[in-house]
């Protein structure tokens, strides 16, 4: 069991200071009594999310708000119909918030564009109407492999909206990790770009999409957006340019009027094992809990800009960039590119240039601007933010203390939240009405009951390490692993009974606030990206040079965790530098440029248990100078 380590036991003692909201904060705050909102959700979680839910558009109520008769596939908001894109765009139309910008978008060589409402919900009907000639239907899976577009949001709104099940795949992935993920979703349609840019650097997403979409037989149409306008190869008879797609479509389309429990979108996820995981999530329980969670994280008021920094491909950017903002009637900041190019201002020039209120951003970023040093943000005027976030990996005191100096010029409140691809909301997370302590997410949002245990599923004492769990059900959850039930149950509720684990570890302090330490099951967190360590090493498996491989994590001060490979090579073959090169080509092109080898060691063996599974922790703790702990079990 993890124990609280010498490091967070000091971050625990050295930070029991109070950050108090301001009076200006408190004055517009949603929701001002924080710890009575607690108690009352935590007494009735049902009636909370059951009020929530009145947020939302339903074409009928439901017979009953959950459903636990087949745990653990829970059900929310049962005999219910609604449509998640209704909610996000139709149901706008014909109010105010129609003319207002839903969409702003820029990428790293200056274009722009903007899309008000009222044009957003034109071009998705235009799509939609689009992707029923090519023979879409209610069910029907569409991949979708595109950069930080408005198309991006336009295709998911589309593939709602009709009732089909969108798969993004971040389009960092390379054309083994798409191919595999479009076939086991079964898509019958791949929506992709000719390119995109990065770092000044064209990406050519066309030829990974050919390369995957060869062994994809399923695949009948590839839609194309002309992004970048560079020359691709063009197959006719299989590929259709979205502008001539959508060219001379109707402007207006029939809404698909969805069962709450109607699969919205498969979303695939790294785990522990070499096979991604296809968490589905659906139509009615998503949308009341990513609304209320933005709403009043965010403190949001309908007139805001809203800047989640994350990708389209993950579910941050599903929840907070495109849904959620939407959802609420506020206006969404798209940027495609990094934000340090062509300077290291970058970040902070957009959140002056768009009057940014609200910044949701990885403590990655953070890091990265902190090592540019404080002058940067100082030269901009961001007088526009109100409310900062930090989302997918903890953030480390020092990080938070620069972030809330620098950014937010001690008036800014940070939400750092904690949550998951499987949860689809934040779950743990501070509203900004509450005291705020640095590098904590605080406690569980309201109507959401957690803990944290031993193996046993015991609560562990204050200060003590355990495994973070949730006591109870949330409408935002996963509700299967798409084609594995199984793995379903197995994953999530077989590790500790009654509970739903989530495979990280934490511990409460006195106070009752939640400090995050990191992943159980072998999952690196680089740079914000979530890569199964199983995955990697059977990456590294492709190279015909080794028998096999482990990976571990190491602190990283900007990329929070960096990669270490440990390789056992084929006998008669020597290590060398050139070896080495080929080693990480190999990985990029298995997995995807994300997957950035920081250092390869060569070695005779691998520590196993009997049973063969790699002790990851005790190279962990070799390469960190800490006790190896029980070993025991090592052969």
């Amino acid at each position: 069991m993890h124990q609280t380590s010498r490091e967070m036991t000091e971050v625990l003692v050295q930070n029991q200071k109070l950050y108090q909201p301001s009076r200006a904060i408190l004055k517009t705050a949603r929701v001002k009594d924080y710890q009575g909102m607690l108690k009352k959700a935590r007494r009735n979680p049902v009636k909370f999310w059951a009020e929530a839910a009145n947020d939302i558009h339903w074409f009928k109520k439901w017979d009953k708000v959950f459903d636990d008769s087949h745990k653990p596939f829970y059900q929310w908001f049962a005999g219910a119909k609604t449509n998640l894109a209704y909610n996000a765009l139709d149901r706008h139309i014909g109010t105010p918030v129609a003319n207002k910008t839903a969409i702003f978008w820029e990428d790293e060589s200056g274009r722009s564009r903007r899309y008000s409402y009222l044009e957003l919900y034109h071009e998705v009907n235009q799509l939609v109407n689009g992707l029923k000639k090519l023979g879409v239907k209610k069910g029907d899976r569409v991949a979708v492999y595109l950069p930080n577009i408005p198309e991006t949001a336009i295709a998911l709104l589309a593939c709602a909206k009709l009732g089909a099940i969108h798969s993004v795949v971040y389009a960092g992935y390379s054309a083994k990790a798409l191919e595999e993920r479009i076939k086991d979703a079964k898509a019958k349609i791949l929506v992709t770009a000719d390119g995109s840019f990065r770092r000044g650097k064209v990406v050519d997403l066309k030829s990974i999409a050919d390369r995957a979409v060869k062994n994809c037989p399923r695949v009948k149409k590839v839609v194309v957006v002309k992004n970048n306008g560079q020359k691709i190869k063009f197959n006719r008879r299989r590929d259709i340019w979205y502008h001539e797609l959508i060219k001379n479509q109707p402007v207006e389309a029939k809404c698909a009027v969805m069962s709450a429990e109607d699969p919205a979108f498969v979303l695939y996820t790294s785990g522990t094992t070499s096979k991604p995981k296809g968490v589905i999530h659906v139509h009615g329980g998503y949308a009341v809990q990513v609304l209320r969670t933005i709403k009043w994280v965010f403190d949001l008021r309908g007139n805001e800009v809203f800047w989640c920094t994350a990708d389209p491909g993950w579910i941050t950017g599903h929840s907070y960039i495109i849904y959620g903002p939407l959802m609420a009637g506020i206006t969404t900041l798209m940027y495609e590119g990094v934000p340090d190019v062509p300077r290291p201002d970058r970040i902070w020039r957009l959140v002056e240039k768009y009057k940014v209120n609200v910044l949701y951003t990885a403590p990655t970023l953070i890091r990265l601007m902190m090592k540019y040093g404080n002058a940067w943000p100082q030269k901009h005027q961001m007088k526009s933010l109100r409310i900062l976030g930090s989302v997918g990996e903890p953030i480390n005191p020092a990080a938070w203390k620069w972030f809330h100096k620098y950014v937010g010029k001690n008036r800014c409140p940070i939400m750092d939240t904690w949550w998951q691809t499987e949860t689809g909301a934040q779950m743990i997370t501070p509203l900004p009405c509450a005291p705020l302590k640095a590098g904590s997410t605080g406690k569980p949002f309201p109507g959401i009951v957690a803990d944290v245990v031993d193996k046993k599923g015991k609560p562990v004492p204050y200060g003590k390490g355990g495994y973070l769990v949730i006591k109870n059900q949330w409408p935002s959850m996963i509700r299967t692993i798409f084609n594995n039930p199984e793995r379903y149950v197995k994953t999530y509720w077989q590790k500790i009974k009654a509970v739903y684990f989530t495979g990280d570890v934490a511990f409460k302090d006195k106070d009752g606030y939640y400090w995050i330490q990191g992943r159980t099951d072998d999952v690196l967190k680089i740079a914000g990206h979530r890569l199964g360590t199983a995955e990697i090493e059977s990456a590294f498996a492709h190279h015909p040079a080794v028998v096999e491989a482990a990976v571990i994590g190491l602190p990283d001060p900007v990329k929070g965790e960096s990669i270490k490979a440990f390789v056992v090579l084929k006998q008669g073959i020597k290590p060398s530098d050139k070896l080495q090169e080929e080693l990480r080509h190999t990985v990029r092109q298995t997995i995807g440029p994300v997957a950035v080898i920081g250092a390869i060691a060569f070695t005779d063996k691998l520590p196993k248990t009997r049973s063969g599974k790699i002790m990851r922790r005790v190279l962990k703790a070799k390469e960190l100078g800490l006790p190896l702990g029980d070993t025991s079990a090592l052969i």
